[in-house]
């Protein structure tokens, strides 16, 4: 008989880019509950990522708050060393940070932002990749598990920045996906619908009720949704799934 599914993280290092507010901090102390010791990163803002960092001890969770920038070619090396240093090498990538993503027609979009959106989505997925990928090889072990969007596969407009950069991260991660299998490292993408979190507080209220009119499910996401998926991959009750992209929206994307 099958042993029971094991969640549990206990003795893994889990990095969460983008970790210290929204869906990544959900994320973040979903890992830490599951007995991982949690590398919360940010960029800019100290005293919120401090504040974060707070919340997740007085939980009694394991972990730290480690500054860095997910797309500078020397910043990402430094940050999995101090990672290392402080929690132990990388086993578990969670690749999340993400800029600001304003809707606009092509013809305002200028090539620099074009440029930001593959930097984030396209670039810091490499950086991050060959940064952790030794200690994953050398322990025939690892999980890599990008936040994608459902954007792509609905096609949504006056996006096509951000929509274009995602499909390249998906496309990235499932070539990477057959390419790291035989060391037993696994590479999945989570593509999470419209899941309102901070930054969508002064989003317009036709606009979010327009969006909940499609769907199916006919509630909103919150982050335990997304977070309680970034754990099943985390774990090895996922260790035999790879390559794939799971739409968190409520039946969004169903064709």
């Amino acid at each position: 008989m099958s042993a029971a599914p094991d969640f549990s993280l206990a003795g893994r290092t889990a990095l969460v880019t983008g970790s210290t507010t929204g869906l990544g901090l959900a994320m973040a102390f979903a890992l830490g509950r599951a007995g991982a010791r949690v590398a919360m990163n940010y960029h800019r803002n100290e005293a919120r990522a401090e504040a974060a960092l707070a919340l997740f001890r007085a939980e009694g969770l394991e972990g730290g708050l480690f500054r860095g920038d997910v797309t500078s070619e020397t910043g990402v090396p430094d940050l999995l060393r101090r990672i290392g240093g402080e929690l132990g090498p990388v086993d578990i990538l969670v690749i999340n940070a993400t800029p600001d993503q304003p809707h606009k027609p092509v013809e305002e979009y200028d090539w620099a932002f074009y440029q930001e959106m593959l930097d984030f989505f396209v670039k810091s997925p490499v950086l991050l990749t060959k940064a952790v990928l030794p200690w994953m090889k050398q322990q025939r072990r690892g999980r890599i598990i990008s936040i994608g969007s459902e954007v792509v596969a609905r096609g949504v407009p006056n996006f096509t920045a951000y929509v274009a950069a995602k499909g390249g991260q998906n496309g990235f991660h499932r070539s990477l996906a057959t390419e790291v299998a035989p060391w037993g490292i696994t590479v999945n993408m989570i593509s999470p619908g419209w899941i309102p979190v901070e930054r969508h507080e002064n989003d317009p209220q036709d606009v979010k009720d327009g969006y909940l009119a499609g769907v199916p499910m006919g509630r909103w996401g919150v982050p335990g949704d997304l977070a309680g998926a970034v754990v099943f991959l985390a774990s090895d009750s996922a260790s035999f799934v790879t390559g794939q992209n799971l739409h968190v929206n409520g039946g969004t994307t169903v064709h």
